[in-house]
């Protein structure tokens, strides 16, 4: 003869089994892991620390840019030819 199965704690557990496939298809779709997030921010927060640091000029970000004030740039760069100045 067959097991005794309980229908009110059979459909839980398949309510929950569904609960869990679902959401393991969510986190491979969606997620990362709060770990994972943290870990990515801290990165990009020492590579950016880093690049400040290593900056030639030092100054507020907003007023300038980098190189306005010394004129760098393709409407600024030194014009070669092979023509001799005259």
């Amino acid at each position: 003869m067959g097991d005794i199965v309980n229908l009110r704690q059979a459909r839980k557990q398949k309510a929950r089994d569904e609960k869990l496939r679902d959401a393991e298809q969510n986190r491979a779709l969606h997620g990362r892991s709060k770990a994972e997030k943290q870990r990515d921010r801290l990165i990009a927060d020492k590579t950016e620390s880093f690049v400040d640091g290593h900056r030639r000029e030092s100054g507020d970000k907003d007023s300038q840019s980098i190189g306005d004030s010394q004129g760098i740039g393709p409407k600024n760069a030194q014009r070669f030819s092979d023509e001799p100045d005259a």
